[in-house]
């Protein structure tokens, strides 16, 4: 199931063309002509990760939406926009890209493939297509280095750094890394590229550390739980690290309720601490953590103007309701992101014009979001400053330790930084391995100059 829906096209022309919703241009305007940004969005409104992916799908539309509402877009620049929907499926997703990667007047702006799976699959792809892909918290660790993979951008963080600042916390909540030896971790994860990609890091941690770590993999979607927690209720583990989607993450908090296995002792990554994680089990997931990449709960200006601006006006893609959840935020910090690197390249290239996908990535390679520019944008404290180079594709990667309370999510840490003498190592390594494998050169100071 395909959903379509574009805003008003401004061209610069007597004539003004609005699409309704769900429309489609018959006949497209000389790009010349046109002043539209196109960004293609790729969602998961139907299948079992549904209750994760709209509120995510719902929260890149809205800004989209803000910033045309509010802003008229960036310099005269309107965002047009087309979701299609993958159902969470690799094929899908890939179809999905082919489809979109030519639309608009230059091109697809930017991916968010919103799946690992389909980030492994795009990663080729994308540097033939000169469409960079944004992966804010997931998708290929080694990303991170722009030397390398020169058209993806794991902005402010990844799977590894993840996996490093869960072992950061465990290692607090113990009174000491150190305390840590001999310990017994269990990592329930995922069996998919999203659940086996932090692995490597968890691996090493353990290492360093001297714990025992144990890898369980969950079949997904991961309604079937059973086989697994009987597991961990035999081995009795001094921690369990959950490293789930979608349904597998409500399934394991009832499934730890059954066997008996305290919640205190659990801690999932950012995807399995939001909202529709916890909201069904309530009370029997209370003491259950989660790792946060974002430094709010809750709402900011930016949501109070998508509420004025968009909701207000009936536009509003969701339920109001879900408004500055955790998984609407990701959705609209993802949005922002894109926005603000075609503002970047705007001045660079020329401002009032639509951005090449190649000019996007120059954006996105020289972003300076500091905490200036975040409090203009009305995100304040929800993101941490991003600031990105030619071979730095991530930036600094911080997150904080939540707690359900039985009702609510409440921080219980302050942001927590990933420790990149251990992972920039790594990081290289796994990056010179692809470029070997894909016979690419790394990049040379004149590239990163141009």
């Amino acid at each position: 199931m395909f959903t379509k829906q574009f805003i008003s096209l401004s061209i610069a022309v007597s004539a003004s063309l609005v699409f309704a919703q769900g429309s489609l241009a018959q006949t497209a305007p000389s790009s010349a002509l046109v002043k539209e940004q196109f960004v293609p969005l790729l969602v998961y409104r139907t299948g079992p990760y549904a209750p994760s992916g709209t509120p995510w799908a719902n929260g890149k539309q809205d800004y989209l939406k803000l910033v045309n509402e509010r802003d008229g877009g960036v310099n005269g620049v309107k965002f047009t926009y087309e979701e299609c929907e993958t159902g969470y499926a690799t094929d899908r997703g890939v179809e999905c890209y082919e489809r979109l990667k030519g639309k608009g007047p230059t091109g697809a702006t930017a991916f968010d493939p919103q799946a690992t799976g389909i980030t492994f699959a795009l990663t080729d792809k994308a540097p033939l297509d000169k469409v960079p892909l944004i992966t804010p918290g997931y998708g290929r660790s080694e990303a991170a280095d722009g030397g390398v993979l020169k058209w993806s951008f794991p902005i402010a963080g990844s799977y590894w750094t993840a996996a490093d600042i869960l072992i950061q916390s465990l290692g607090r909540k113990a009174g000491g890394l150190d305390k840590l030896k001999g310990k017994k971790v269990t990592f329930a994860y995922h069996d998919s590229p999203y659940g086996k990609e932090p692995i490597p890091v968890l691996q090493e941690r353990a290492r360093m550390h001297g714990f025992d770590l144990q890898l369980l993999p969950v079949t997904a979607p991961g309604v079937e739980q059973k086989a697994t927690w009987l597991q961990i209720r035999q081995a009795r583990p001094d921690y369990v690290v959950l490293w789930g989607w979608g349904v597998m993450n409500s399934t394991a908090l009832k499934e730890a309720q059954a066997t008996g296995y305290p919640r205190e002792k659990m801690i999932g990554v950012y995807w399995s601490g939001t909202e529709p994680d916890v909201k069904d089990v309530g009370a029997g997931a209370k003491g259950y953590s989660a790792i946060n990449m974002q430094n709010l709960l809750g709402g900011t200006k930016a949501t109070e103007e998508i509420l004025k601006h968009v909701h207000g006006k009936g536009q509003g893609t969701g339920p109001k309701e879900e408004v500055g959840s955790i998984l609407y935020n990701n959705g609209m910090i993802i949005s922002m992101i894109t926005v603000e690197a075609v503002r970047r390249a705007q001045e660079r290239f020329g401002k009032g014009k639509s951005m090449t996908g190649e000019q996007v990535r120059w954006g996105l390679e020289n972003l300076n979001l500091d905490q200036k520019r975040l409090d203009a944008l009305g995100f304040g404290k929800l993101k941490s400053p991003i600031s990105t180079s030619c071979n730095d594709h991530m930036g600094v990667a911080t997150a904080r330790v939540q707690t359900w309370d039985g009702a609510k999510w409440q921080f219980v840490s302050d942001p927590i930084e990933a420790d990149m003498a251990i992972l920039k190592p790594m990081i290289k390594a796994a990056a010179d391995k692809y470029a070997a494998e894909k016979k690419i050169a790394r990049r040379s100071p004149e590239d990163c100059q141009s």
